[in-house]
C-alpha cells in the first residue's frame, strides 16, 4: 500500500483516497484557536521550570560536575576527532564543542546547551502528546523536565545523554511522520544528529528511530533508509570504535558497580519505574532516600493505571504512536532491571564483546521509558480534569490543577536551584590560562599528573569533577582512565596510559623523561593541589606556581595517527556532516516553499 502524495491527505487514517488507494497520512486536525496561546503558556512554564532547575548554573562561570567539564576554548585536536589512543567516549560531542566555542565563548555555550536541552525536549514532547487540554500538557511537561533521571544526569555531568533525551521525542515524532507520509521531515535528520553525540545516546536514538519506522502508524516502512541515517549520524564514534576495537573491552567488575541501584525505600525495579536508580549514590537527591520517593511511586503508578484505562477504552486519537512507545519502554525497563538482577552476564559481555560495556549503566537506559510515562500521565490528567469539570466547583478545580501540575516538583524539591547548589558556576584559577599560554602548541602530547581521573579542587567548592586540566591545554592530554567506585579500582582501556605508568617508575627524572619522550609525551603538567603521586620528570620549566607546574621534555618522538586511521575518520566525519548538510538544505527548501505559499495566498 502506498502513502498519499501531497494533496491527497486523507481526513482519517486508513480512509480510501480518490483512486482507491489506502492513505496512511495522519488525520487532518481542525485548527484550534486556543493552540497558539496554549503553546505559549507551555513554553513559559517550561522556561520557569528550567530556570528553577538550573539556578546558579546560569550565573557567570563554568559548571564543573563529574563528567561535565567545559572550558573557554577546547582545541580541535586528534582525540576530539576520534584519533586519540583511548576509546571515543566523547566523540563527536567534544568535536562539536571545539568548533562551536570558536563562535560562542565556552561559558555561554554551556549555558545555552543546558537551557536548550530542557526547553527543546519539552517542545518536542508537547508535540508528541495526544490532543489533551492545557492542564494535562503542563502536567506532562513538568514530569518530562523534572524527574530523577534529569536531575541525576545533570549532576553526573552527562550533558550529551541529556541532549539525546531532548532529541528523543523529535525523533519519534519525525519517524512517525516519515512512516505515515513516506517522506522524512528535514528536522528529523537534525534530531537524529543531536541524539548521536555519544555512544549511549546514539544507541537510544537509533532504537527509537527504527522502532517507530517499523511499527508506528502508517503504511511506509523506510527502515532501511532509517538505518542508513542512524549509521551516518553516528559514523564518527562507530568508525573510531572500530579502529580501537582491540581495546574496546572493559573491566567486568564494572558491571556490578554501574548496575541499576536501589534508592532509599525503593528497590531497583520500582526506582526504575520512577526514573531513578542511578549507580552513583553521591548524586542521588536526598528526597529520593525518604518517604517522598514512596509518594512519587504511588502518584505515578495511579496516573499510569488511569492513563492505561483511558487508552484501552479508545479515549485518545489513533495518531499517537502508542505501540512504539510501549516497545521502547519495555526495552529500557527490562534492560535496566536485568543489570540489577544479573550484573554478572553484563560484565562478561563487556569483557568479551567490544563495546559491550555501554550497556552496563542500567539507569541510563531508562531514557527509553520516559515518552510513554509522560504520554500516559497526560492522558490520565486530561481524563481527571474533564471529569472534575462537570462536578467540582471552580476553587476545587484550581486546586486539582495545581496538584497534578506541580507534584513532580514537590516529591523532588532538592532538584531545585541547581540540585541544591551542586551545579554552581565557578571561574578557573588564573594558573590554568597561564599554563595554556606557556605551553602553547608544544610538540608531542602532554601528560597530566597525578594519574587519577577525578579531582575535588577547592576553587570548585570541593565538588568532584573529571580533571579539567587536559581540556584547558592545547596538546592532546595523556591522563588516567581508571575509575574508583566504592573503593574498587576499575581498570582503564587505553594501552598508552599503561605504558606511561611504567615509564613513571623509572629510577631518575632523566630516565623518566627519556621513556616518556619515546612514547610521544612532550610535556608534563602537574596539578599540585590534587592528591596522589606525581614523580618528578626532567625538563625545562615553563610554568610553576602553587597550583600548576609544567615542564617541557628535551626530546620527544611525536606520534602521528596512521594514514589509514586518518582516512577512515575523514570519511566518517564527511558522512556525519552530510547529515547536517542535508538537514540544512531540507530546512531551506521547506522555508522557501512556505514563503511561496504565503505569497500566493
Amino acid at each position: 500500500m502506498r502513502s498519499c502524495p501531497p494533496g491527497e491527505v486523507s481526513a482519517n487514517a486508513g480512509e480510501k483516497a480518490g483512486d482507491g488507494r489506502t492513505c496512511f497520512a495522519p488525520p487532518v486536525v481542525t485548527p484550534d484557536p486556543r493552540a497558539a496561546w496554549q503553546r505559549v503558556v507551555v513554553a513559559v512554564w517550561s522556561l520557569v521550570l528550567a530556570l528553577l532547575l538550573l539556578g546558579p548554573a546560569l550565573a557567570p562561570g563554568y559548571v564543573l560536575s563529574y563528567d561535565m567539564v567545559w572550558v573557554r576554548d577546547l582545541a580541535v585536536r586528534a582525540d576530539v576527532l576520534g584519533l586519540g589512543s583511548g576509546l571515543p567516549r566523547a566523540v563527536p560531542s567534544d568535536a562539536w564543542v571545539a568548533v562551536l566555542d570558536e563562535l560562542v565563548p565556552g561559558m555561554l555555550l554551556q549555558k545555552l546547551v543546558l537551557l536548550g536541552v530542557l526547553l527543546g525536549g519539552t517542545a518536542g514532547i508537547d508535540r508528541l502528546l495526544p490532543r489533551v487540554g492545557l492542564v494535562a500538557r503542563l502536567a506532562a511537561v513538568t514530569l518530562w523536565q523534572w524527574n530523577p533521571y534529569v536531575v541525576e544526569r545533570l549532576v553526573l555531568g552527562h550533558w550529551p545523554v541529556l541532549v539525546g533525551y531532548a532529541a528523543l521525542p523529535w525523533v519519534l515524532l519525525g519517524a512517525t511522520r516519515w512512516r505515515a507520509t513516506g517522506r522524512a521531515p528535514w528536522w528529523l535528520l537534525l534530531a537524529v544528529l543531536l541524539g548521536s553525540l555519544s555512544v549511549s545516546a546514539g544507541l537510544a536514538t537509533s532504537l527509537a528511530l527504527l522502532v517507530a519506522l517499523l511499527v508506528g502508524p502508517g503504511g511506509a516502512r523506510p527502515w532501511g533508509r532509517g538505518l542508513l541515517l542512524a549509521g551516518a549520524a553516528q559514523a564518527p564514534w562507530l568508525v573510531s570504535g572500530l579502529l580501537h576495537v582491540r581495546d574496546a573491552v572493559t573491566d567486568p567488575a564494572a558491571a556490578r558497580l554501574f548496575a541499576l541501584s536501589d534508592e532509599g525505600p525503593l528497590p531497583g525495579p520500582l526506582a526504575a519505574l520512577t526514573l531513578g536508580g542511578v549507580w552513583n549514590a553521591e548524586v542521588v537527591p536526598g528526597s529520593r532516600t525518604g518517604p517522598a520517593a514512596l509518594v512519587a511511586l504511588v502518584v505515578l503508578a495511579a496516573l499510569l493505571v488511569l492513563g492505561i484505562v483511558v487508552v484501552r477504552r479508545g479515549g485518545t486519537e489513533p495518531a499517537v504512536p502508542w505501540v512504539p512507545l510501549v516497545l521502547l519502554w519495555g526495552v529500557g525497563w527490562v534492560l535496566a532491571i536485568l543489570t540489577w538482577l544479573a550484573p554478572g552476564p553484563f560484565g562478561v559481555l563487556a569483557a568479551v564483546v567490544p563495546g559491550g560495556g555501554v550497556l552496563r549503566d542500567g539507569s541510563r537506559l531508562l531514557v527509553l521509558c520516559v515518552p510513554l510515562l509522560v504520554a500516559l500521565v497526560a492522558v490520565a490528567v486530561d481524563a481527571a480534569w474533564d471529569r472534575a469539570g462537570a462536578r467540582w466547583p471552580p476553587a476545587a478545580r484550581v486546586s486539582l490543577a495545581v496538584v497534578v501540575v506541580v507534584w513532580p516538583v514537590t516529591v523532588l524539591p532538592d532538584g531545585a536551584w541547581g540540585a541544591g547548589g551542586r551545579l554552581g558556576a565557578v571561574d578557573y584559577p588564573v594558573s590554568y590560562a597561564a599554563t595554556r599560554t606557556a605551553l602553547g602548541d608544544a610538540p608531542g602530547d602532554v601528560l597530566v599528573l597525578p594519574l587519577s581521573s577525578y579531582r575535588q579542587p577547592e576553587w570548585n567548592g570541593g565538588r568532584k569533577v573529571l580533571d579539567p586540566l587536559g581540556r584547558v591545554l592545547v596538546p592532546v592530554p595523556v591522563a588516567s582512565d581508571e575509575l574508583v567506585v566504592d573503593d574498587v579500582v576499575i581498570a582503564g582501556e587505553d594501552p598508552r596510559v599503561r605504558r606511561v605508568r611504567e615509564a613513571l617508575e623509572g629510577p631518575t627524572p632523566q630516565a623518566r623523561a627519556a621513556e616518556l619522550g619515546a612514547l610521544g609525551v612532550g610535556a608534563v603538567a602537574t596539578d599540585l593541589t590534587a592528591p596522589g603521586p606525581a614523580p618528578e620528570v626532567a625538563g625545562a620549566v615553563l610554568h610553576d606556581d602553587d597550583v600548576l607546574r609544567v615542564v617541557a621534555l628535551a626530546a620527544v618522538d611525536e606520534t602521528v595517527p596512521p594514514s589509514a586511521w586518518r582516512l577512515a575518520m575523514g570519511l566518517a566525519w564527511t558522512v556525519h556532516l552530510g547529515v547536517l548538510a542535508a538537514s540544512v538544505v531540507g530546512g531551506v527548501r521547506c522555508a522557501r516553499q512556505r514563503f511561496r505559499r504565503n505569497l500566493s495566498g
